[in-house]
């Protein structure tokens, strides 16, 4: 994909898009309306703006659409809807018969393409609508290079063996192949379409659907011109390709907190002077866009350095910074406080993360590091991989949720084991009941009990990189993009739909 400039990435380009295909086709000097928002565009919106930003375009309330709601006869409602059944039968609902409007008017705006079957129920109401427009944008920016297409479903449907659900995983691809046309349709790209082609065919499903898709949406969008391919290539790939980096402990900071930490909405719970605080991890926080992809240990030497720089410029406490001594930097330094309490949260979250860390994640990451790798921190191959993996399963310190993380490293590592092997790991762990942890990765295409012998992919050797002993492992996902972008990615094992 195209790199991403402005501000903010693509939470930028995506407010940029509603305010000028949304707010700036409906706005009237002088007017105020009240907006309607389903499920998704609620979370859509919350991504990528705040209230003040919506009053300054006019909106003077924001209302669900599934709820029960006043009339405000003399106001105009724009609805920003999904186009589903359920929103669109909540509209008719606002717009029954004239004399029971809710609202003077409406302007109605998709996230994505409308169907004609619920698009014709709309025309019963055409007197009362202004606008019915379709803005293409039907996923969510999480951060400045990162979206989700917010499908919960998804992964059950794709993955589960029952066959009575190839219906609903036609459907869900289909959705998801539209959402995706949304995301190269607000960064104006239309990208050559690849795809891992083995050993499951989801990829390819999904990729056939999206290049599809592509190909009618540059053929019939707004400016009604024929969009060639561009130089930005959209790479698809199973849940299946890459499992050690989802299963490794990772260190970086943001997946280090998450990982190891109860922290749920992005809402992190904390003590400070006894009290306990919350905070919200999100964009608008620079310091946490700053450091939560960078390593625990930079981040540890980086938080006390910005805080001994604002404590000096009022000679505060010298040495090391203490979260004491900067509560009382706080009660004597007003002026500074707001820029100190989000130091001070990410300083508790740091500590909370080593307090987790420190007893039993740090060895743990050892061996976890040896297993992935098959050699050890001095470049060693590791000779027997059973015997690194032993002391973490006789260890009473570890759970069996970390346990069975490193069975599953020890088994991608060793690219699948036997039935016999398998049974005799979950009977000495005694983990019976949590065996489909292991067992289930076969569906996404991981050889856990391979019926022959496969040859593992070959890796770049990364050994003169500079990184952290517990670190070492690098996500097979870089080794491909590297590849891609140096036009080095074999096209029989990616091939282009096109």
């Amino acid at each position: 994909m195209a790199p991403l400039v402005t501000e903010r990435g693509l939470k930028s380009v995506v407010w940029q898009k509603i305010k000028s295909t949304v707010f700036d086709d409906c706005k009237k000097d002088d007017e105020w309306k009240i907006m309607l928002l389903d499920e998704f565009t609620t979370k859509l919106l919350a991504s990528c703006c705040k209230m003040t930003d919506l009053l300054a375009e006019g909106i003077t309330v924001v209302e669900n659409i599934y709820k029960n709601r006043e009339p405000v006869r003399q106001m105009k409602a724009l609805y920003f809807i999904s186009p589903t059944s359920k929103s669109v039968d909540c509209f008719l609902c606002d717009f029954g018969t004239k004399s029971e409007n809710k609202y003077k008017a409406a302007y109605i705006y998709f996230t994505d393409f409308c169907p004609d079957s619920l698009f014709n129920k709309i025309k019963a109401c055409s007197k009362s609508v202004r606008r019915c427009k379709e803005i293409n944008i039907s996923f969510i920016p999480l951060e400045s290079q990162v979206y989700t297409l917010d499908v919960p479903d998804a992964f059950y449907y794709c993955y589960s063996p029952d066959p009575n659900n190839a219906s609903g995983k036609d459907a869900v691809m289909e959705a998801m192949a539209e959402q995706i046309v949304t995301v190269c349709a607000t960064l104006d790209e239309n990208p050559g379409v690849r795809y891992k082609s083995k050993p499951l065919d989801n990829a390819s499903k999904l990729a056939q659907l999206v290049e599809k898709k592509l190909e009618n949406y540059y053929k019939t969008d707004e400016k009604s011109l024929i969009k060639g391919k561009t130089h930005s290539q959209l790479i698809i790939i199973d849940r299946g390709f890459d499992p050690v980096s989802t299963v490794l402990h990772e260190l970086t900071f943001q997946a280090m907190a998450y990982d190891l930490l109860p922290i749920e909405n992005d809402t992190y719970k904390y003590k400070t002077d006894g009290k306990e605080k919350e905070a919200v991890l999100e964009e608008d926080d620079d310091l946490w866009v700053r450091i939560r992809h960078r390593h625990i240990a930079v981040v540890l030497e980086e938080i006390p350095k910005l805080m001994k720089e604002i404590s000096s410029t009022k000679k505060a406490t010298e040495g090391k910074v203490s979260l004491s001594a900067l509560a009382q930097l706080m009660k004597k330094m007003p002026h500074f406080r707001k820029q100190i309490t989000k130091q001070v949260v990410h300083l508790n979250l740091a500590e909370d993360c080593m307090n987790k860390f420190k007893p039993n994640i740090e060895k743990l990451c050892k061996t976890e590091q040896d297993l992935a790798l098959g050699t050890d921190a001095e470049g060693q191959k590791v000779k027997d991989s059973m015997r690194v993996l032993l002391p973490v399963l006789l260890s009473k310190t570890h759970d069996n949720y970390d346990k069975i993380r490193a069975i599953l490293l020890y088994i991608f590592g060793i690219n699948g084991t036997t039935e016999e092997n398998l049974d005799r790991l979950i009977q000495n762990v005694q983990i019976e009941n949590e065996s489909d942890m292991i067992r289930n990765w076969s569906y996404l295409g991981v050889p856990i009990v391979p019926q022959s012998q496969q040859s593992k992919p070959l890796r770049k050797d990364r050994s003169a990189e500079e990184t952290f002993q517990l670190s070492r492992w690098t996500p097979f996902i870089k080794d491909i993009l590297e590849d891609a972008i140096d036009n080095r990615l074999d096209s029989k094992e990616w091939p282009y739909c096109s």
